[in-house]
C-alpha cells in the first residue's frame, strides 16, 4: 500500500502580513490569496520493521529512527518530525512504522508558502493513511499548531489554510479565529489575471522568520508607521477582492503597487537594493505594479503586465538580473490525498 498527497503553493495577492500575531490579535487581519499549479508532494509507505524513515529523494537526504514514540526535531527533516510527533502524541499513542518521502516544486525561502504547504501535504498523507476524522479547518489549524506552537517557527496563518482549501480565498483573521471565504470568480477574469501576472524567481532566497520577527517587534513597540502600513494592506485586500469579483482586472497593477509601497514600511528588511532594482526595471518595461511574494527579502516576485507587456517584462528581467520566469496556472483545488 502507498499513500500519496499533494498540496498547492500560493500567491499572496493582497494583505500579506496582517495574518501575523500580534497584529491580527489586536486589529484583525485580512488576506486575499490564490493557489497555483506548483505543489508539495508526500508519499507514505507503511512498513513492518519498526523504523521511521524520512527521505528527500531529490536531495539524497535520509534519516532513520527505531521504534520512536518521539523523534528529535533537529536536522533537515524538522517539519516531517514535527508532524510525526503530533500524530503519535494526539492520535495513535504508539510508534509508527513507515517510510515517508517528500518533494516541493519551489525552493524553500521562495515566498510561496513552501514550508507550511509541505506540512499540510505531510499531514494530509497521515490523515489518508490513518483515516483520521479531520476536516479542512481541522487540518489547516493542526498544521498551524505544529509549525508555530510545537516547533516554535515564526510566521503567520494564511499558508496552511491556502494549501488546505485551495482556489481564490478572502481570509479573515481575528486572534485564533480564521474564516476562509472562497470567491466565486468568472473563469474569464481568472484567465485574464493569469495571462497578465508574471511570476519571476529572483534566484535568491530569504529567511522569512527574521523579517516577520522584525514586523512583530514593530507592532509590539507600537511603531506607528509599521502599524499604519498594515492597516493599509488590510484595505488593499478589500480592494483586491472587489476588483477581482467585479472583473476590474486592469486595476490590479495599481492595487499591487499600493500594497508594495506600504509593505516596505512594515519592516526594514522587506526589500533591498536588488529587489528595488528588479521592481523598477519591471515597471519601466511596462508592468503597472507588483510585489515580492511572502515576507520579503528575496525569492519570488510577481508583476501585473497589461496588454502584451508580459513579454518585454520577462525579457528585461531575465537579461538584466538572471533568474527565471515561471509558468503556472491558478488551481481551484487544495489538498488532495489518495491510496494506491
Amino acid at each position: 500500500m502507498t499513500i500519496r498527497s499533494k498540496a498547492p503553493l500560493r500567491l499572496g495577492l493582497a494583505g500579506g502580513g496582517t495574518d501575523v500575531s500580534p497584529y491580527s490579535d489586536l486589529y484583525g487581519g485580512a488576506i486575499l490569496n490564490a493557489t497555483i499549479s506548483m505543489y508539495a508532494y508526500t508519499t507514505i509507505e507503511p512498513t513492518d520493521d519498526g523504523r521511521v524513515e524520512f527521505i528527500a529523494p531529490d536531495l539524497g537526504k535520509k534519516e532513520v529512527y527505531e521504534n520512536a514514540m518521539e523523534v528529535d526535531t533537529d536536522g533537515y527533516f524538522i517539519l516531517h518530525k514535527g508532524v510525526y510527533n503530533r500524530i503519535v502524541r494526539q492520535f495513535t499513542h504508539h510508534p509508527l512504522s513507515l517510510r515517508i518521502a517528500s518533494h516541493v516544486d519551489a525552493p524553500v525561502g521562495g515566498g510561496l508558502g513552501t514550508s507550511s504547504t509541505l506540512v499540510v501535504s505531510i499531514l494530509g498523507a497521515y490523515v489518508e493513511w490513518l483515516k483520521l476524522p479531520l476536516g479542512e479547518y481541522d487540518i489547516a489549524r493542526l498544521a498551524y499548531e505544529i509549525e508555530r506552537i510545537d516547533l516554535g517557527l515564526t510566521g503567520g496563518k494564511q499558508d496552511q489554510y491556502a494549501a488546505t482549501f485551495g482556489g481564490f480565498n478572502f481570509m479573515e483573521f481575528n486572534g485564533d479565529n480564521v474564516i476562509v471565504n472562497p470567491l466565486r470568480i468568472r473563469q474569464s477574469y481568472i484567465e485574464e489575471l493569469q495571462h497578465n501576472l508574471v511570476l519571476y524567481y529572483t534566484d535568491t532566497s530569504h529567511v522569512s522568520a527574521d523579517i516577520i520577527r522584525e514586523q512583530q517587534e514593530n507592532v509590539k513597540a507600537k511603531k506607528e508607521s509599521s502599524i499604519e502600513s498594515m492597516h493599509k494592506l488590510k484595505e488593499q485586500a478589500q480592494q483586491m477582492k472587489e476588483a477581482i469579483l467585479k472583473g476590474h482586472i486592469g486595476e490590479i497593477g495599481d492595487i499591487l503597487n499600493f500594497g508594495w509601497e506600504h509593505k516596505k514600511q512594515m519592516a526594514q528588511s522587506v526589500t533591498n537594493p536588488r529587489i528595488d532594482a528588479i521592481y523598477n526595471a519591471a515597471i519601466e518595461a511596462g508592468a503597472s505594479g507588483g510585489k515580492i511574494s511572502g515576507a520579503g527579502g528575496g525569492g519570488f516576485m510577481f508583476f501585473y503586465c497589461p496588454g502584451v507587456a508580459r513579454y518585454a517584462v520577462r525579457d528585461t528581467l531575465s537579461k538584466t538580473f538572471g533568474g527565471e520566469c515561471k509558468r503556472y496556472e491558478f488551481t481551484p483545488e487544495g489538498l488532495k490525498t489518495w491510496t494506491v
